[in-house]
């Protein structure tokens, strides 16, 4: 059995971890943490029979632990010394945030206006999408699990990259997130009034934190424009871009080609279009290519998954599956 701990287990992202793990056989949790609910068990803080005890992060003890996700907050203070002591003690880590998620240390302080604490781990992190970086995943000491939004735009628009299908190096990727994408701290933008019977856009165009990523991963340039849906959990992305004129409807679902072995990535049979309830609760990412002026390149592409689940804590445990040697898809399906 792997010995697992978690950081940050009183979150939406930490429960669905803990939901996922307690089914995986060959997996125990030696640990998970909490703030201000140190002390007390899941079943006190969620609807749920899971009885785990939750510490607080003095008490986590990494000795004879395989691997650590650390469900932190972006920029959390803490993380940093979790993560090098882990590292240090030769355990290894997911982390969720997107601390470790840029390669390039110049990158990470054009784009939050900072240097970044520890560039030495940048050269080393990988990024947590095994679509994309299997092997180097499974080599891996220190990965930066996904963000969310970001697959629904990486996962879509690289095969037609790869091919070399697409026209136009700008992109426009317009994404609709449930109010679970922003965590479960209190916040005004999330209570229930005001987000019932309303829709919104924020950080939109060049300025959401997560587009360093994107564009990263895809070599292109991507206007970004995320909107708060009133549902709690799933992400729908609607993407524009224009491929070389004349690519057939043939040409370019032929691309997705890439992805005939991947468990968890499904292109959609012509015509039909993904949308949120198709993946709620799975592990799926659900692509549809729409052709619009084909003569001209044009193309709608429409991408749909799950933000707790293969937009977070399913894909940690999926990538956790390819660092200590277990089958990709063990207790993600």
């Amino acid at each position: 059995m792997a010995r697992v701990g978690i950081y940050g287990a009183s979150g939406y992202t930490g429960f669905e971890l803990i939901k996922i793990l307690t089914r995986h056989p060959g997996v125990e949790i030696a640990f998970a943490t909490a703030r201000s609910a140190a002390g007390q068990r899941l079943s006190d803080i969620f609807p749920t029979l899971i009885d785990q005890q939750l510490v607080s992060a003095d008490e986590a003890n990494l000795a004879g632990v395989d691997l650590i996700f650390t469900c932190l907050p972006h920029g959390a203070a803490e993380l940093l010394p979790i993560v090098q002591q882990a590292l240090e003690r030769g355990v290894k880590v997911v982390d969720f945030s997107d601390t470790f998620r840029l390669r390039d240390p110049d990158d990470y302080q054009r784009r939050r206006g900072k240097p970044h604490p520890a560039p030495e781990l940048l050269s080393t992190a990988v990024y947590g999408l095994p679509e994309l970086h299997r092997d180097a995943i499974r080599r891996a000491r220190l990965v930066a699990n996904t963000g969310c939004y970001p697959l629904t735009a990486i996962l879509p628009l690289w095969p037609l990259e790869r091919a070399g299908l697409i026209a136009d190096r700008t992109v426009i990727v317009d994404s609709k997130s449930g109010v679970s994408g922003a965590g479960r701290s209190l916040s005004l933008k999330t209570h229930f009034g005001e987000t019932h019977e309303t829709f919104s856009a924020y950080t939109i165009g060049r300025s959401h934190r997560h587009l360093g990523e994107m564009e990263q991963e895809t070599g292109l340039h991507i206007i970004f424009s995320p909107h708060l849906l009133p549902v709690f959990r799933g992400i729908l992305s609607t993407i524009y871009v224009t491929l070389r004129p004349g690519v057939s409807l043939e040409e370019a679902r032929a691309a997705y080609g890439v992805y005939a072995g991947e468990p968890f990535v499904r292109l959609l049979p012509p015509g039909r279009l993904p949308e949120l309830r198709l993946v709620q609760n799975s592990m799926h990412l659900a692509i549809g290519l729409q052709p619009v002026e084909p003569e001209h390149g044009r193309y709608i592409i429409v991408a749909a998954l799950d933000n707790l689940l293969k937009g977070a804590s399913g894909q940690a445990v999926q990538n956790m599956n390819l660092m200590l040697g277990f089958e990709e898809t063990t207790a993600l399906q």
